[in-house]
């Protein structure tokens, strides 16, 4: 593969498969960008920097294949269902058993969703005689014991606490026990469908929650979702229009996953570079209110790219059900409001005019949708720049640094979502 093969390759997450001379696969990887990640292989090649197996046997590569993907998650997964039918010789070379994690689903009445890594596994399993998949291997195979019912993986590098937060959003995953004396925190999140309050049997938990989570793990994602709007339409027709909403918003979760943080850097990167937010049409959200005591209160929404202010995109809000002065709830109403169009691009980042009352706020509302986005609060007006308080709604280290390096930008749009809401307000009392 030459430089221009390498440049025609998408800027997206996926997998990419090597082949060998007689047409075998002998390597699967994941990316969070392929033309990035492929690139790096030939980039170092022939240098003294290559160290892993996989670089040193690239002159192995005869031809590579790739399938994009519409997120990191779904890239994990399809890597590891290529690696289990496959056993590529490479990925077999490379693993340990700190790095090879897997995803389980217990056999309890109400299943739990559990991570555990190959050593782990091999402990709680017995080993199979014969082969794995028709092929001999000295990988181990894992017979389905007592405890658990599915076992998904081996997802290499994967951070796994990252990987079960997405799920358990994405699927309401329930972490609590059943029927308990008080509802869990996700059950007033919005985020458990009522294991701990009596509120779903046992056969619907696995009807909506577990059944959908394993066509996903097996990289169904397409067929899933095909089903859940059915499941909609059906439910919207017998008036059950709660239920009918939650799963209008899981369709919206599923097809708009955010996971850029999902895997190890040290799979990802063969060299340490600046973080930067690989997404195509980067968008950051900035959100403040003006009011004059309890009247005249008003909303504002500033759009801006990697180019700078998208004032086309920006969006005025006449606040309509807050009584009283409450900037929390004033800018709750205009969240609502602005999530209810869905023909509006998300954001990257939601940036907040305000302290922690208003990004735990935004945090709650955007959790109870699915919703997984960086959130950023900063305290303070603009004349008091020397003493600004920032808020970090994210505690992975990539935005962390990203943050670090775009604090000005982000005042910037922190700034023009004042000036908005202000010229607004300005503009109504001229009108009155």
């Amino acid at each position: 593969m030459n430089k221009e093969d390498i440049k025609k390759l998408p800027d997206t997450p996926g997998i990419y498969l090597f082949y060998n001379s007689l047409n075998e696969i002998i390597y699967v990887g994941k990316a969070t960008s392929l033309r990035d990640r492929v690139g790096s292989y030939f980039a170092l090649r022939g240098t003294k920097e290559i160290s892993r197996p996989i670089e040193e046997m690239i002159h192995e590569v005869k031809d590579i294949k790739h399938i994009s993907t519409d997120s990191v998650l779904e890239a994990v997964i399809l890597e590891a269902i290529y690696i289990k039918k496959y056993q590529p010789k490479y990925n077999v070379l490379g693993k340990d058993d700190k790095s090879w994690n897997y995803i389980v689903i217990t056999k309890e009445e109400y299943p739990k969703v559990e991570t555990l890594r190959e050593r782990e596994l091999k402990m709680s399993s017995r080993r199979k005689p014969g082969s794995c998949l028709g092929k001999q291997t000295k990988d181990p195979c894992f017979r389905r014991d007592d405890r658990y019912k599915y076992i998904f993986g081996p997802y290499p590098g994967l951070k796994t606490k990252e990987a079960l937060k997405i799920l358990r959003r994405l699927f309401y995953i329930s972490t609590c026990k059943p029927k308990q004396k008080r509802p869990c925190l996700y059950y007033e999140m919005g985020q458990c469908l009522g294991v701990c309050t009596g509120e779903i049997s046992a056969k619907d938990y696995n009807k909506k929650v577990i059944r959908p989570l394993v066509m996903f793990l097996r990289g169904e994602k397409k067929r899933l979702i095909l089903k859940l709007k059915q499941q909609m339409v059906e439910a919207s027709k017998m008036e059950k229009f709660e239920e009918a909403a939650r799963l209008r918003n899981q369709l919206n979760a599923l097809q708009r996953i955010q996971d850029i943080a999902l895997m190890n850097k040290s799979f990802v990167e063969n060299k340490i570079e600046n973080y930067k937010l690989k997404i195509k049409n980067f968008r950051v959200e900035g959100y403040d209110i003006s009011n004059l005591g309890v009247s005249d209160k008003v909303g504002s929404m500033v759009v801006f790219d990697e180019e700078g202010p998208v004032k086309s995109q920006y969006r005025k809000f006449k606040i309509k059900t807050v009584s009283g002065q409450s900037d929390v709830d004033c800018l709750a109403e205009v969240l609502e409001r602005r999530l209810k169009h869905l023909e509006w691009p998300l954001p990257q980042v939601f940036l907040i005019d305000g302290g922690l009352p208003q990004v735990n706020r935004v945090k709650r509302i955007l959790r109870s949708k699915n919703i997984l986005l960086p959130i950023v609060g900063i305290a303070k007006g603009p004349k008091r720049k020397k003493n600004e308080f920032f808020v970090v709604a994210e505690k992975n280290s990539d935005f962390t640094q990203w943050f670090g390096q775009h604090v000005t930008f982000l005042i910037r749009v922190r700034d023009e979502a004042h000036r908005f809401a202000i010229a607004f307000n300005r503009q109504l009392r001229k009108i009155v």
